[in-house]
């Protein structure tokens, strides 16, 4: 592919990415962060982890983004009770036909809100956290594709315990980021309480893409050029995580693998066609700190795996500009 085909793509892609932004900004104020991250887990085909205290829009973000890529909205709220079938969905057998009839959960659908994925029980959690990692879901032997582009974002209370079941390690490696949306600054509230008084301005939020652009978006990011400087600067990161004496887990292939991934979304948001160190430790935190396990010595000391992840980034040396990092793509 030509520079100029490459910076096409790009600009294209930038512009797609900014507009999806912008209409989700219209219901979502003052989190433009967190709004960047949630659209870059979705162009990198990952899924999302929301850990935050209730109220602070976590359905409406969801909503939001279905509503701007023109997709279907599914959601899923996690009690002690839920079936795996109550996800997937479960067959029906039809006197009429005299055969069994699959009818889909919630699941069958691009953006998919799994509210307080930690009250259901491990089992209904690893009926949802299967169709994430494949793409499809079985049911009696069959096998139902879930079409692109698919979405979960699957939600946690930090501060309720009781009657919960918490995703372990190996099921938190499966999210490509966790992040907080926290609390709006005063003057976010304000434009909050003045945007959402009289209507919903979820109602009359319309489509500025549509499903079939997200998923080529999806397909670009692919594209985008990560220099070998880079790739060894990755595997230096995964290698330090795993050598940190506060860490008893350090990074999996699959999280080096993710991290990857989204900076590259990252690159195309910001019209490149090539990844820079920045992008690698811009990412770093929301891909990373939740796949990390913190030693119980380092727990009793009140470590946390983000003070050890800060360290590993300040120890590991920055690829060099040039050649080694960019090929002649651009400068690092």
């Amino acid at each position: 592919m030509s520079s100029q085909q490459t910076a096409e793509r790009t600009q294209s892609f930038a512009d797609l990415f900014g507009r999806i932004a912008d209409n989700i900004g219209r219901i979502i104020q003052g989190k433009d962060d967190v709004i960047e991250l949630v659209l870059l887990c979705l162009v990198a085909e990952g899924h999302l982890l929301v850990e935050d205290v209730p109220g602070v829009g976590k359905t409406s973000l969801a909503k939001a983004l279905a509503a701007s890529i023109d997709g279907s909205f599914g959601r899923m709220q996690f009690t002690p009770d839920l079936l795996p079938s109550d996800v997937v969905g479960v067959s029906v057998y039809d006197r009429s036909s005299n055969q069994f009839e699959f009818r889909p959960g919630p699941v069958f659908a691009n953006v998919v809100l799994a509210d307080e994925i930690n009250r259901a029980s491990p089992k209904t959690q690893s009926a949802l956290l299967e169709s994430m990692a494949e793409g499809q879901v079985t049911v009696d032997g069959s096998t139902h594709l879930l079409a692109p582009p698919f979405l979960v974002i699957a939600t946690q209370n930090p501060i309720e315990h009781e009657g919960t079941y918490p995703l372990p390690e190996s099921q938190l490696d499966r999210f490509l980021m966790r992040v907080e949306m926290g609390y709006p600054s005063r003057q976010a509230e304000l434009e909050i309480l003045t945007a959402h008084a009289d209507d919903d301005a979820l109602e009359a939020l319309r489509p500025v893409v549509s499903a079939a652009q997200v998923h080529a978006m999806a397909d670009a990011v692919k594209g985008v050029h990560v220099a070998p400087g880079l790739h060894a600067y990755l595997v230096d990161l995964a290698e330090a995580t795993r050598r940190h004496p506060a860490l008893a887990l350090g990074m999996s292939p699959r999280a080096t693998l993710s991290l990857q991934r989204v900076a590259r979304a990252r690159a195309a948001a910001s019209d490149r066609g090539y990844v820079t160190p920045d992008d690698v430790k811009a990412l770093a935190h929301p891909v990373l700190a939740h796949r990390l396990l913190v030693t119980p010595e380092a727990q009793l000391q009140g470590r946390t795996s983000v003070e050890a992840l800060d360290e590993v980034l300040q120890s590991v040396p920055i690829p060099r500009s040039g050649g080694a990092v960019t090929s002649g793509r651009g400068p690092a």
